[in-house]
């Protein structure tokens, strides 16, 4: 299907200006409408909002600048081109404070207006693109695409990535370990013009500083030992796209030097090629350090940190947006009770304070684990506070009665025989369940029978 034209209103109460503009406009592939007065241009923009508006400055009844103005917050959403042949910096400074993209002095050259023009319409189209999606995302129950939560704490969060997400600019994301960087490096993607393109993450603290150069810039076959093929690194792989690099601290300083120039000359060579491979990735990175002091300990390179931090997010801890606890724990309840096909067991009164008074070092993260583990495990009828002590293991779990309490490892070895019973002894579903891979669920049975 053929992509609609885009509509751009002329506004000139000079005749010939006014239809040899919608003339030139239609041959450029626009639908143009001409119109002879600011009044009846304002009635039109009140019925159908065009994508585009050329209008001049001076014109009887309503000059340019007052039909910006009645235009309002609607003048953000259309790519105004201001025409005057009597142009001053004041005029110009306040069309622009008033909405208007650009600003052309009289006599027009065609060439200059085309590219004012297409410019204007792209990032308008951009702009309500990112609106309509950001509509879609948000949710009046408390959430925002796949992030949720309705704290203050994150719905300035929510603001934030709805203002940077439409630009180019890399961000750099902090917080402790489980707050949720990567889903927020995703949700930045999906809002982005890049959302067709590839998001890639790449965990920095996982790969060993030899092979890291190879994941990034990829390698040509024989370029060192066992390159017995060519390989595409993450540049490669996320061209158009968004790559997302998490712990970009624990990256080696050497590394560090080659990706911040990638980066400044958008361009990669893979090693042992030579040949310079342009490249359009949008960079966000994270890491679990206060930036500042990643830098001062020599953990991030001060020249990469500037670069990366165009745009800074830093997350919440769990503890600091305490009123989303509730919220997250009914939605990984829910969401782990369908999965596992389990009946959603109501809350006892106490549940919920249990929940609030639980540290949560974890963060989002551990109370996800927890929840799944309860959706699971728990006896029932009713989620109660002694479930959530018996069953989040990142705390040592007390016996109901006086006795001394149990061990963390004999918490652990209870909810893995309580994984298994419910699963019916399947151990790859036991494991799935529990959040670990099946060789450490033999390998834990395997130390159990030998004590």
């Amino acid at each position: 299907m053929a992509r609609p034209r885009a509509k751009v209103l002329v506004v000139d109460d000079d005749a010939a200006t006014r239809d040899g503009l919608a003339a030139l406009l239609e041959s450029w592939g626009y639908g143009a409408v001409a119109i002879a007065d600011g009044k009846a241009a304002l009635q039109l923009c009140e019925k159908d909002l065009p994508h585009g508006i050329v209008t001049d400055l001076m014109m009887p009844g309503m000059t340019g600048l007052e039909f910006i103005e009645k235009l309002g917050e609607r003048a953000q959403q259309v790519a105004v081109v201001m025409i005057t042949g009597q142009a001053t910096i004041e005029t110009a400074v306040k069309a622009i404070k008033l909405g208007a993209y650009d600003y052309l002095t009289k006599p027009i050259e065609p060439e200059k207006l085309q590219i004012v023009l297409e410019k204007g319409l792209k990032q308008i189209s951009l702009a309500r693109e990112a609106s309509a999606l950001r509509q879609k995302l948000e949710s009046p129950l408390g959430s925002y695409g796949a992030l949720v939560g309705k704290s203050a704490a994150m719905r300035q969060l929510y603001q934030r990535l709805g203002q940077i997400a439409a630009t180019e600019a890399a961000v750099l994301i902090s917080g402790e370990s489980g707050t949720g960087k990567e889903l927020v490096a995703r949700t930045l993607h999906e809002l982005s013009p890049r959302r067709e393109g590839n998001f890639l993450a790449l965990n920095c603290a996982a790969i060993s500083p030899t092979l890291m150069e190879s994941e990034l810039f990829g390698h040509e076959k024989g370029a060192f030992t066992n390159a017995i093929e060519r390989h595409l690194g993450c540049f490669e792989q996320a061209d158009g796209g968004t790559l997302f690099l998490d712990e970009i601290t624990e990256m080696a300083a050497e590394v560090q030097a080659k990706f911040l120039r990638v980066l400044e000359e958008g361009q990669v060579r893979r090693i042992g090629g030579n040949t310079n491979i342009p490249v359009s990735v949008r960079v966000v990175a994270a890491t679990n350090r206060a930036p500042a002091a990643a830098v001062k300990e020599g953990k991030l390179r001060q020249d990469l940190f500037y670069r990366l931090s165009v745009f800074s997010l830093e997350l919440p801890s769990l503890r600091e947006r305490g009123e989303d606890i509730a919220l997250l724990a009914r939605y990984f309840l829910e969401s782990f009770a369908e999965k596992y096909q389990r009946p959603l067991m109501p809350w006892a009164t106490d549940f919920a304070s249990a929940l609030q008074s639980h540290p949560w070092p974890g963060n989002v993260r551990e109370l996800r684990n927890a929840m799944e583990r309860l959706a699971v495990l728990a006896p029932g009828p009713n989620l109660a506070a002694a479930d959530i002590k018996q069953l989040c293991l990142a705390a040592v779990v007390e016996d109901s009665s006086d006795s001394v309490p149990i061990s963390l490892a004999e918490a652990e070895r209870q909810t893995i025989e309580r994984a298994l019973t419910a699963s019916g002894g399947n151990k790859t579903q036991a494991a799935r369940i529990l959040g670990i891979t099946p060789k450490t669920l033999n390998a834990k049975l395997a130390l159990y029978h030998q004590r």
